[in-house]
């Protein structure tokens, strides 16, 4: 449902071969393939911990990750009575509520229902059928078992449902967290020029292989029909913060009363109507990040914009398109500047 669209460092071919004028210490990558998706870390380290890196990807996989049958959340979905939460989940479900509660319920990790109903999910057989509009009968029976707000962890560990067929993807919570946990790795080695990207979701702390602030570059929302592409939009300089982007380009519903996101919003069960193309959240943490971007692209402009500025230490930039095709965009109050 999300990620679809990724930002992407820039990073030079050279860059583990550098090293930093500051520490003495060479930058070093670790890159691979999880969750359907590719990761690359790029760290400044007198040692590999290469496989520290996987091993704190591997606890995430273990805990959260719906691709994994084996994992926590997996055995909660098919409604195991026996399943304790462990750190990584609680402290996903418990930041999915707090994000929920903060965006009046636009951020939903139970929205699947929805999701699969209108053929953005794992029910594929629906997407030839995705012409015809949802009854509102279905939508309405769907809706019964959606609802974070609604579900809880009690004090012996165990996660307390809405409905029995409520079903949890943390998907668009899981990969920012995992970067925030890669990062605290490297921190407690000694490691503080990095940056970690998953999937798109990026973590930077210290200076760059240039001993610079970290450059991110920022996709434009061009769509793609068999691959998706990726045209740099403009570039902003980070250091110790998180980055994460939601779109709503890439995935549409075409129905007879015109072309609806792939984005569901959990209070009216239908896929979101908006002229906001994508949004860009730079934050303290990527597990916020993460989260606010796909808040953001279910709620009003106007309304994700208030929400933002009201946090305080989260910034973010709306993308949207003027009736010519140009791009319009649309920072809130603290986002860093833009570099064409």
């Amino acid at each position: 449902m999300k990620r679809l669209l990724q930002i992407i460092a820039i990073i030079a071919a050279s860059v583990a071969m550098m090293t930093s004028c500051n520490t003495g210490k060479p930058y070093r990558t670790c890159e691979g393939i999880i969750w359907a998706t590719t990761y690359r870390i790029t760290y400044a380290s007198n040692v590999a911990l290469d496989d520290s890196v996987r091993e704190v990807l591997t606890q995430v996989d273990q805990s959260v990750s719906t691709f994994n049958p084996q994992s926590l959340i997996s055995a909660v979905n098919r409604g195991d009575s026996d399943v304790t939460v462990d750190a990584i989940l609680r402290r996903v479900f418990e930041e999915s509520q707090r994000v929920n509660r903060l965006s009046s319920g636009a951020f939903d990790p139970t929205v699947g229902p929805l999701v699969n109903l209108w053929g953005f999910g794992t029910d594929k057989s629906r997407r030839r059928d995705s012409i015809a509009l949802v009854p509102q009968e279905e939508i309405d029976n769907a809706r019964r078992m959606v609802g974070i707000a609604d579900c809880k962890i009690t004090p012996d560990g165990h996660i307390v449902k809405k409905h029995s067929g409520t079903q949890f993807n943390f998907s668009a919570i899981a990969k920012g967290y995992a970067c925030d946990l890669v990062a605290d790795m490297l921190k407690r080695n000694g490691c503080h020029d990095y940056m970690v990207e998953i999937g798109g979701e990026i973590v930077v702390g210290g200076q760059s292989p240039r001993q610079q602030a970290w450059r991110v570059m920022i996709d434009a929302p061009v769509p793609a029909t068999d691959s998706v592409v990726h045209e740099g939009m403009a570039v902003i300089k980070l250091t110790d913060a998180a980055v994460a982007t939601s779109g709503n380009y890439r995935n549409f519903h075409k129905s007879k009363d015109g072309n609806k996101g792939h984005t569901i919003d959990p209070m009216t069960g239908q896929p979101v109507e908006s002229r906001v193309l994508s949004v860009t959240i730079v934050a303290p943490t990527c597990i916020a990040a993460d989260a606010f971007a796909t808040a953001c692209m279910v709620m009003p402009m106007d309304s994700a914009r208030a929400m933002i500025n009201r946090i305080g230490d989260v910034s973010a930039l709306f993308v949207t398109q003027d009736s010519t095709g140009a791009w319009e965009l649309h920072p809130t109050r603290g986002f860093p500047p833009l570099v064409r």
